[in-house]
């Protein structure tokens, strides 16, 4: 049987339509910068530490703590924080999600209980408000997160904004934070760093991933 013919740049100009409709899209130039810096760590994990003083984080000074770039796409990359407890298991809770957007890159917490469950508050977070820098980008509250943290006695949150800063893995003294800070009348800072330059094991997955 005789296939009918089909025109070769019809075929390769609806080949190149379908690679496009995968790419995400372009990014301004420092975030672009940042998330090839971010994904340029998928798979490593490493060791870290709380750097800031609060008392309120007197449970996590000295600790041990473990994060990984886990699960990396063209849109989304997925890193788990583990913190060793003072009864000597480790807090698997927490996972970090950075997406790309139409507008830029958004943060958000996915909180998980043992069993997997999810959290009362979880998924909370924010989106650029602004380009940044190659190495720093910072997440102010959503909307979304503010209505979530009002509904469950969290009011002191709403003026969240996070940051994370990183370096292209390679680079020297290499490092990956993630940073809290909070407005006055409840002016807060939690920060923890890691040496992004020298890998350790990985961890075992997050709860609930």
């Amino acid at each position: 049987m005789r296939m009918p013919q089909i025109a070769l740049p019809a075929v390769l100009g609806a080949l190149a339509l379908a690679g496009c409709a995968t790419l995400p899209a372009p990014l301004p130039a420092p975030q672009e910068a940042f998330w090839s810096a971010l994904s340029s760590h998928c798979g490593k994990a490493y060791a870290g530490q709380l750097v800031s003083t609060e008392a309120v984080d007197a449970d996590m000074a000295g600790q041990a703590m473990i994060m990984q770039v886990s699960q990396c796409s063209a849109e989304r990359i997925a890193i788990p924080f583990h913190v060793l407890r003072a009864d000597g298991s480790w807090d698997r809770s927490r996972t970090w999600l950075i997406t790309r957007t139409p507008t830029g890159l958004r943060l958000k917490h996915d909180h998980r209980h043992e069993d997997g469950s999810a959290d009362a508050v979880t998924l909370y977070g924010g989106d650029t408000a602004s380009a940044g820098t190659a190495r720093a980008q910072d997440f102010p509250v959503d909307a979304e997160s503010i209505a979530a943290f009002r509904a469950n006695g969290l009011d002191r949150s709403v003026t969240n904004v996070w940051r994370v800063d990183v370096d292209p893995a390679g680079t020297r003294g290499a490092t990956f934070a993630y940073q809290l800070t909070r407005a006055a009348p409840n002016d807060r800072l939690f920060r923890v760093e890691f040496a992004a330059d020298r890998p350790v094991a990985p961890p075992p997955a997050a709860w609930g991933w």
